[in-house]
């Protein structure tokens, strides 16, 4: 029997497009959020910020916990329609889209393969650079073999692979968003380390203005009210009555800088994974933390 010609509605369109494109953000924060799982299990000393890792991290969730539950509805919803209009398998604008992800998947595992080539023949083959390729290369693998066996099927062949396929998707982003907590941490604990690093910044930006202050004058300041512009997260009105930190001289060239810290500047979440491995001159513990330093040191970093 012949299939009716099949015709696009305004539906039709906005139905796929929606799907093709949420699809397209699924995937590729997919892959940024386990690429950044990856770098923080593996961190490279040269080229690696842990919060900036944690803040992507962070990102990515989000729009997955978005964006996957919107496309399986909007898959679902098209499953639907062609299993009742079976023609619209042949619809020009379907085909369009479906031979488009077959072609960027394609170039993606190309190019991917060349990288690792490449990076092989380089000496440059770490297991973070393995683990990332391997990631790639099976997420553009499945999505490859999935839309050419969804060419490939008759019109009105029922298979169970789509729910299986929706059922997978789901409990592996359901995994990747569950370690993802265990490794940030609750959104509670989110807030304090932000507070943290706040203070931190607040810190570094004093530490240098006393540097500076001793450089030009050749002393220490006896307060931080001694200080000009200072630019401070923390709303402080009068810095020599601020009590989120504290300044102290020592000696003539040395001083302290203290403040309370609401968590230690390590991995908040469950499974506590590198900070220690690169520790910095701000590493501090929960509560009140003072810092020690040499203006004559750091004036000789520093200029």
């Amino acid at each position: 029997m012949e299939l009716n010609k099949p015709t696009s509605t305004p539906k039709d369109f906005f139905l796929h497009l929606f799907n093709i494109v949420i699809f397209y953000i699924a995937v590729v924060n997919f892959l940024i959020l386990f690429i950044n799982y990856i770098n923080i299990l593996f961190p490279d000393p040269i080229d690696y910020y842990y919060f900036g890792a944690l803040d992507t991290v962070r990102t990515c969730m989000a729009i997955l916990l978005i964006s996957v539950p919107a496309y399986i509805l909007t898959a679902w919803m098209l499953g639907k329609d062609l299993k009742a209009n079976p023609e619209k398998r042949e619809m020009g604008l379907r085909k369009w889209l479906v031979y488009l992800t077959l072609f960027l998947a394609g170039i993606t595992i190309i190019v991917t393969l060349i990288v690792l080539l490449n990076n092989f023949l380089g000496g440059e083959l770490t297991v973070r650079f393995f683990l990332n390729t391997l990631l790639v290369l099976l997420i553009a693998a499945a999505i490859f073999g999935y839309y050419m066996w969804d060419l490939k099927r008759k019109d009105r062949e029922a298979s169970k692979l789509p729910k299986k396929m929706a059922w997978t998707v789901s409990l592996v982003v359901l995994a990747a968003i569950v370690f993802g907590f265990l490794i940030i941490g609750t959104p509670g604990m989110q807030r304090d380390m932000e507070m943290d690093q706040r203070k931190v910044s607040d810190l570094s930006n004093i530490q240098y203005r006393v540097v500076n202050y001793w450089e030009n004058k050749g002393e220490l300041p006896q307060s931080l009210a001694d200080l000009e512009n200072i630019s401070l997260y923390t709303e402080c009105k009068d810095l020599g009555a601020c009590e989120s930190y504290e300044y102290r001289v020592i000696d003539p060239t040395h001083f302290e800088l203290c403040a309370n810290f609401n968590a230690p500047n390590e991995n908040p979440g469950i499974i506590n994974i590198i900070t220690s491995k690169y520790p910095s001159d701000w590493d501090h513990a929960a509560g009140r933390v003072c810092f020690e330093r040499d203006a004559e040191l750091l004036g000789t970093i520093m200029y």
